[in-house]
């Protein structure tokens, strides 16, 4: 860019951190900044627009238009040319604004004798807090010197609106992470919390972005700079003669980005218009971050990523602000995060009230752990992290999948009556802890627990459960950098048994694949991960693996009884090839002089409807059968459950389902093979009371729902119960819940 350009830009930028400094309110400052940049532009009109909510803006300041619009003019997003920008994040630069597409005509404003028009996003990190907007009378295109200057102006008035330098009155005025902010995701565990904010990886706060001396911020930057491609150096010496490809792929990637020429002097230029070092680095990144949203490409926009987190680690070496900022966690923590690995999350301990993400998943490893903890966990609250602070009051709904963050008294008062309510109501289920859930016609079900940490086993007991009906063990080659050893994975295995005292304990072999991938393992790229590679066609296909972890099962069991189950079999050869595996290890153990169990059960989970349709044989070899109902469900329906629009369209008592279900237990009941059903529906009292009455006589839950579930089926007729439902299909409806419902209040009524 020329010097000249470069100058003004400066010399702008100057007079703009002057009027910053100023005393006055919020409207104040506002004001003089339009009139300042419009003079300085040599335009007649500056605007600057704000949201008022997350689909509305306001017209906050202007000079040029008529000031009796201000704070009363409003638009829709993508309504008129202001709206359009706030919409695309993208510039629009027109020199006849009444002929260009989407143009609004405001008669209050008095801007029809405006010909030209420049908005650009007033955006902060990918987050588009307003528009700044330029007119002029004569028709003319601003020059790409005039927008990115602009550009510079739009970068700062964002980073000051972050820090609160436009307070006023009115939404639009409001004090950023003072409000009370609504957040709908999607639930990923159920339950409720209340507590303060603990943010896994706190924002870089830009609190210089104005800077008097180039040279100076050029120094930093390279000073900055070389210390980065350092530590890159060194992660790729760190990673040893026989680096994993994959992650050689991603460090060569940051590697590249840190010696790209291009990308230092886009930085450099934005210094030489007069910003910081460190507020030019973020106004390269919030570019990054919109050229994200347009990237179609899987491939490119991952790459993208990787200059993203390359940003925040320069930003944090010139800012001095380390991913760990010495803030102290707060009481009653609920974490707040973009994503977050199993590994990191089991660092934080039990001491999480809850989790709170902007991405993830339902069958993701924080949803894991976090079922294993019971503790509730939203997923997908989208912008979360640029609103919450470390400290805010935060309420988690886990049932509904919603977050109040800085909520107003009155929510709070009632967000805990519904925890009241859901304590009194453990404490009543504690009254029939020891008792069976035995019907009131005599049928008794098998209420067992889901684990998958050595610190779920406590619940064994606490939870009245009569076993394990699945233990993930998938969980310990989670949290590891490396493959665990079979020594040590038959002392975890060991363990659990002795903490089970003698209950049954189903392990589940290795369940990796779909959203579980291995930190060690070279990612597949399936275009359908749920439906790939993945459970026991990996274990098939990687038999050291599966070898190595039956025996160390065999080796825990040492004498006492074992069971196993094979995950995601999906026809009769697989489960009986792992079937054969199994047996082959407990031969070879037992010419190795090894202990034996004194009995072993082999199960499959039976999650594909294919299964349900298999030989026989299968149900005649099979000891047990689980049905994970998870991805029995999502492939029943050809819902992904990982998709919010498809999954909550198709109801676990679809007629359909339950039909499904009923003719799978009729199958085990030919051979007298013993089926339960395990999953998060198993869980929820409605649905296992229906599952009950389609013959199911075991049923497997995380250890919170096994109160409310045992205190149902109690209270329950399952005759009564199938008379309902088979009306209600008799009937042509599509669900039989209303029906079932409908019935139990009733009863509870009389």
């Amino acid at each position: 860019m020329p010097e000249r350009s470069e100058s003004e830009s400066r010399k702008l930028l100057g007079r703009l951190r002057d009027t910053l400094a100023e005393e006055g309110a919020g409207q104040e400052r506002l004001d003089r900044i339009t009139g300042l940049i419009a003079s300085s532009m040599g335009t007649d009109v500056c605007s600057i627009y704000l949201f008022r909510d997350t689909e509305t803006l306001e017209l906050c300041a202007t000079e040029g238009l008529k000031k009796e619009a201000v704070h009363q003019t409003r638009m829709r997003v993508g309504e008129g040319l202001v709206g359009r920008v706030a919409k695309t994040s993208t510039p629009v630069n027109t020199p006849d604004a009444p002929s260009a597409r989407g143009f609004r005509f405001m008669p209050e404003t008095g801007e029809e004798i405006f010909s030209s028009f420049l908005g650009l996003p007033v955006q902060r990190l990918g987050e588009t807090l307003g528009v700044l907007v330029v007119q002029s009378k004569d028709a003319r295109v601003y020059t790409d010197d005039e927008v990115y200057a602009l550009e510079v102006v739009a970068m700062v008035l964002a980073e000051m609106t972050e820090l609160g330098a436009f307070v006023g009155e009115g939404a639009a005025m409001g004090a950023r992470h003072t409000q009370q902010a609504l957040f709908r995701g999607g639930t990923a565990q159920e339950g409720a919390a209340e507590g303060h904010v603990y943010l896994h990886e706190p924002r870089v706060v830009v609190t210089n972005p104005i800077a008097d001396d180039p040279h100076a911020e050029l120094r930093r930057l390279e000073d900055a700079m070389t210390i980065l491609r350092g530590s890159v150096d060194d992660m790729l010496g760190a990673v040893g003669k026989n680096p994993d490809k994959e992650q050689m792929k991603v460090l060569e990637a940051y590697r590249m980005f840190a010696n790209s020429r291009s990308w230092g002097r886009r930085i450099e230029e934005n210094i030489g218009l007069g910003l910081s070092a460190e507020a030019a680095v973020e106004k390269e990144q919030s570019a990054t971050r919109a050229r994200m949203e347009s990237v179609p490409d899987a491939y490119l926009r991952e790459r993208l990523h990787d200059l993203d987190d390359l940003s925040n680690r320069l930003l944090r070496l010139l800012t001095g602000q380390g991913s760990d900022t010495g803030a102290e966690m707060p009481d009653n923590p609920i974490l707040v995060a973009k994503n977050i690995g199993p590994g990191e999350l089991l660092d934080y301990g039990k001491k999480l009230k809850g989790i709170v993400l902007e991405e993830g998943s339902v069958g993701s490893h924080a949803a894991i752990v976090a079922r294993a903890w019971a503790i509730p966990l939203v997923i997908n609250a989208k912008r979360i992290l640029t609103e919450a602070l470390n400290g805010d009051h935060i309420l988690v709904d886990g049932d509904q999948g919603v977050v109040h963050l800085r909520p107003e008294d009155a929510v709070a008062a009632a967000f805990r009556e519904k925890i009241a309510m859901q304590t009194q109501a453990q404490q009543r289920y504690a009254s029939i802890r020891e008792k069976p859930a035995t019907t009131l016609d005599g049928t008794t079900i098998a209420l067992n627990m889901n684990a998958g940490l050595m610190a779920d086993l406590p619940s064994l007991v606490s939870s009245g459960a009569e076993g394990v009906g699945l233990f993930r063990t998938e969980l310990q080659f989670l949290t590891r950098a490396r493959v665990p050893r079979r020594s040590e994975l038959a002392s975890i295995y060991g363990s659990v048994l002795d903490a089970a005292k003698g209950k049954e304990v189903v392990f589940r072999t290795l369940d990796i694949g779909s959203d579980k991938v291995l930190p060690y393992m070279k990612p597949t790229e399936e275009p359908n991960p749920a439906m790939g590679w993945r459970a026991i066609r990996v274990a098939l296909d990687k038999k050291g693996v599966m070898r190595m972890q039956l025996q160390a099962l065999i080796r825990a069991a040492n004498g006492r009884p074992l069971s196993i189950m094979f995950p995601f079999v999906a026809q009769f050869d697989e489960f009986r090839d792992a079937r054969q595996h199994l047996l082959d290890e407990l031969e070879r153990e037992k010419k190795l002089g090894h202990s034996l169990p004194s009995d072993v059960k082999i199960g499959a989970m039976l999650e594909t409807p294919s299964l349900a349709f298999a030989p026989k044989q299968f149900f005649e070899m099979a000891d047990f059968i689980s049905i994970g109902g998870n991805d029995l469900k999502q492939f029943f329906f050809a819902a992904d459950r990982e998709n919010e629009r498809v999954r909550k369209r198709y109801d676990t008592l679809n007629v359909s389902f339950l039909s499904f279900l009923e003719q799978i237990v009729a199958r085990g009941r030919e051979s007298n093979t013993p089926m339960s059903f395990c999953g998060e529906d198993a869980g929820r009292p409605v649905e296992a009371l229906c599952f009950a009455a389609m013959g199911l006589r075991s049923l497997s839950m995380r250890p919170a729902s096994i109160g409310p579930v045992k205190s149902l089926l109690r209270r329950t007729d399952l005759n009564e119960a199938k008379k309902v439902i088979d009306d209600a299909r008799d009937s042509g409806v599509q669900s039989v819940r209303e029906a079932v419902v409908d019935w139990l209040t009733g009863r509870a009524n009389k």
